[in-house]
């Protein structure tokens, strides 16, 4: 079906720099020449050319010398912005307050997360019901430059043990550790190469986790598609864990996850081919080499159990139900036909939790929180009292808890933290942040547009309440657009900082999300997929109708999944906006299943192997495949890192070539490559401040600001 030739020009990989004025705001732009390769797929008899096929190769000295070269070019400009100092300070300021997580119970103490403000990374600390809190973890300790991260942590069900992965780089191979909780002390070797995994305790024995075979080649892009869970036991080596489940090769499973019932009595296997849709088994743990107890044989939905009493099973499901339900069934007769409703499908689309021995529904309502209180038998206790209009997060205890926390946060509303007494459904307000941003003179307000399809989509715009709409605002529009993923109101410093500049944010709630259920994902998937770029493009449309703003003030951006988005609109629509910012992306629709866990996106994106129609569909919007020479395009920051290994670098790498080679106008078209940073989490502070000043200063500078917008409204003239 697929065939590859690849014949490589005998020529070097960095030729003369061209000088080129990119930009009206005089900056001049010296970019590398990029090596062009005849590198030519064949899919279904359609000969597609691969000119930059060579910088997939991440452990080349080519493709080391190109991102040296890029990021040379790219500093060389964004050193030049007179007001990036400016922002970089802002940023750090505002940074630099208190943070506190929820806290919660392990054992004898009780457990929170804290930053005093600008720590690269946030400090796990505990204290007993009687003393002071003190210091437990601090991943600030693991490197100097904050770049090893704290990823997940989970302890035995005596809270005597702690099982802890680590992050090196932003990788998502992970490392578990191993301590005795009271002396802190490190009592096993580390376990390695774990990746995609829960950690759940078997009691105080052991514990499950899951990983790949390490692969061949790159571990930071070589396909890794055959998901495995293990046991480990305390006090045996890694390489004595056992097999649990998958690693079959008549059955590939691309992610598995196991987890223990809080009771001990049962072990739970959710083995999926794709990000979405999982078959789902049982085991019975008080009965030695029991069988695994199927209660779905297929992946047509997303299942899982929420908690058991007993053998009376509660699920979670969209099974003949696409904005979820709860269900209960007993272990015995576990399948569809014997489910039972607890809590039935409404119009909004539910995300269930427990906590204190009750059920606690949280619903999006047009992507904004509300909560309800439910007994196990489905009868409704009370609707919990939000602080307003906004996310609330949380509502997880054990059974025994008598009091939880919450927290709740929207777009101009930093996250404060609420104690709640489960058994009278009342809450007060336990942390409160003591930020410099006066989030009351902010106003955040949902609008609903139509799409080209006709289709409403929801959108909320945040910007401070004195704002003249004249057309002028300098505006980012940031968008998903995908894997069921909801994007709900939640504040953050960086947007903070841009309202700050009188600069608006707009996010819609396109399809491919999760807002609406399962038929708003499916309707952005696949042979759909156009749909999420039609409903981005109409929010920019809404946006400069009313006057918000208009082109040359507007910004795209949205990362991974949504980098697939800006670089799909913004080859679609060049003239949409000013500025474009896709960061980590998706970019190359035609390759993307090869590398890493990638093939895991078939659900969503479909793949060029497909069939003959699906390759054409996918051709057509596939960023790097659709830029074209003469166009102007908008002035462009790729943003990626160099240790992502969910979406390799590779893609943004091959984008940015393109548009280098093929831009028409005076737009800079530059990329910015971490280093020792991957798809995002656990980025030290100190480089996401950095990051974002230089996005920010890049988006204003090529809006035309020579100052900060809120010391001045002076523009350059170009």
């Amino acid at each position: 079906m697929k065939k590859i030739a690849i014949v490589i020009f005998a020529f070097a990989l960095l030729v003369a720099c061209k000088n080129d004025t990119q930009n009206s705001n005089t900056i001049t732009v010296n970019y590398p020449q990029t090596k062009s390769v005849d590198t030519v797929d064949t899919y279904f008899d359609v000969e597609v050319k691969d000119p930059y096929r060579w910088l997939e190769d991440d452990r080349s000295k080519e493709t080391e010398a190109w991102v040296r070269s890029q990021n040379k070019a790219t500093y060389s400009y964004l050193n030049q912005i007179p007001f990036r100092k400016d922002l970089k300070e802002r940023l750090s300021s505002l940074w630099n307050y208190e943070k506190v997580g929820a806290p919660f119970v392990e054992g004898d103490y009780t457990y929170f997360s804290k930053n005093d403000g600008l720590q690269n990374q946030n400090v796990i600390y505990r204290k007993k019901e009687t003393g002071d809190a003190e210091i437990f973890i601090d991943p600030n300790t693991f490197s100097e430059d904050g770049t090893i991260s704290l990823g997940g942590l989970s302890f035995s069900k005596n809270g005597k043990i702690l099982a802890y992965s680590i992050s090196e780089g932003g990788s998502d191979w992970r490392k578990i550790l191993i301590m005795n909780t009271e002396t802190k002390e490190i009592i096993e070797d580390t376990l390695i190469d774990i990746k995609f995994t829960q950690i759940s305790w078997y009691k105080n024995e052991g514990f499950y986790y899951s990983s790949y075979d390490k692969p061949k080649g790159s571990e930071l892009s070589a396909k890794t598609d055959q998901h495995k869970v293990y046991y480990h036991k305390l006090g045996t080596p890694q390489k004595e864990d056992t097999l649990i489940y998958g690693g079959t090769p008549e059955e590939k499973h691309r992610y598995i996850y196991a987890n223990v019932t809080e009771d001990d009595n049962y072990l739970v296997i959710t083995p999926r081919v794709s990000t979405s849709g999982n078959k789902l088994f049982i085991k019975d743990l008080s009965t030695p080499n029991s069988p695994l107890i199927t209660i779905l044989d297929h992946t047509n939905s997303d299942t899982y159990i929420l908690d058991n009493d007993a053998s009376k099973l509660f699920l979670v499901t969209n099974l003949n139900a696409p904005n979820k339900k709860i269900v209960s069934v007993d272990v015995s007769n576990p399948t569809p036909e014997n489910w039972v409703d607890v809590i039935s499908e409404t119009t909004n689309v539910l995300s269930p939790s427990t906590s204190g021995g009750y059920l606690f529904a949280h619903y999006m309502v047009d992507a904004i929180s509300k909560v309800k209180q439910y007994n196990y038998d489905g009868t409704l206790v009370r609707d919990i009292t939000l602080p307003g209009s906004g996310t609330a997060s949380g509502f997880g205890s054990k059974k025994e808890e008598k009091t939880d926390y919450f927290s709740f946060t929207n777009y101009n509303t930093p996250p404060s933290v609420y104690k709640l007494n489960i058994e009278t459904g009342k809450s007060e307000e336990y942390w409160k942040p003591a930020i410099a941003f006066n989030s009351d003179d902010y106003e955040s307000n949902q609008v609903f547009y139509t799409s080209k399809d006709g289709t409403k989509i929801p959108m909320m715009i945040t910007h401070k309440k004195d704002l003249e709409l004249n057309g002028k605002n300098p505006t980012i529009l940031y968008g998903y657009g995908g894997f069921n993923i909801s994007l709900t109101p939640s504040f953050s410093i960086t947007n903070a900082v841009w309202m700050e500049q009188g600069g608006i944010l707009a996010v819609p709630n396109l399809r491919g999300g999760g807002e609406y259920g399962k038929a708003w994902h499916n309707a952005g998937t696949k042979m759909q997929k156009q749909n999420v770029f039609d409903d981005f493009i109409a929010a920019g449309e809404y946006l400069i109708e009313n006057n918000y703003t208009s082109s040359s003030y507007l910004a795209l951006r949205g990362g991974s999944n949504g980098g697939l988005l800006v670089g799909a609109v913004m080859t679609q629509r060049p003239d949409l906006a000013k500025v474009a910012l896709p960061a980590v992306g998706v970019l190359d629709m035609l390759r993307y299943h090869t590398f890493t866990a990638g093939a895991g996106w078939a659900y969503d994106y479909g793949t060029s192997e497909d069939s003959k129609e699906m390759f054409e569909y996918i051709k057509n919007y596939s960023p790097v495949h659709n830029v074209k020479s003469g166009v102007q395009y908008p002035a462009t920051l790729v943003t990626t890192g160099d240790h992502d290994d969910r979406v390799v670098p590779a893609h943004s790498f091959k984008f940015a070539a393109e548009l280098q080679s093929k831009q028409a106008g005076n737009n800079p078209t530059l990329i910015r490559i971490e280093t020792d940073a991957g798809h995002g989490a656990g980025t030290p502070v100190s480089k996401t401040i950095e990051q974002y000043a230089d996005i920010f200063g890049f988006t204003l500078y090529n809006m035309g600001f020579k100052v900060l917008p809120n010391k001045a409204t002076n523009k350059i003239k170009g």
